[in-house]
């Protein structure tokens, strides 16, 4: 697909539309369908777009594999604080109103940021089990490609 210039157009134009697409469900979850889980899928979503087109080494320099454990992990640990933090004050897990002064902007700021930690935390996750799947595929096709190359010496 690198080579194909209808695909590398559409994906110049179809890739920052769905990454954004991705950020409008991520920041407007709490007040329409959608949310961390959903946005996090997008997201990815555009990435894995952007490999299928580019390859995978050209989506690795832009999200390096190392990046995404420290992201996935980072996502996780955002979402188990902020509930930890309404413990720390008195609360139940998951009680934002004892963040702030005013509980109902307390109660929507905990909402974004447990689910920007959950956003974070899936698309990460489901970039890192493509990219192992695509390198798992690329190491067979190694493997196929020398057996093939053997398989022609040996009759030659």
């Amino acid at each position: 697909m690198k080579n194909n210039g209808i695909l590398r157009i559409l994906a110049r134009f179809l890739i920052p539309l769905i990454l954004l697409v991705g950020l409008y469900i991520q920041f407007h979850g709490e007040y329409s369908p959608g949310g961390g889980f959903q946005a996090g899928l997008v997201f990815s979503a555009g990435w894995i777009l952007f490999v299928l087109i580019y390859g995978l080494k050209r989506g690795l320099d832009a999200i390096p594999l190392k990046a995404m454990y420290v992201l996935s992990a980072a996502g996780v640990l955002i979402y188990a604080l902020t509930g930890l933090a309404g413990v720390l004050l008195g609360g139940r897990y998951l009680e934002f109103s004892d963040l702030l002064s005013n509980p109902q902007a307390a109660q929507q700021a905990g909402i974004i940021i447990v689910e920007f930690g959950v956003g974070l935390t899936v698309a990460t996750v489901a970039m890192l089990l493509f990219t192992l799947f695509a390198r798992r595929r690329q190491m067979w096709d190694e493997v196929l490609d020398e057996q093939a190359l053997n398989d022609e010496e040996d009759s030659a």
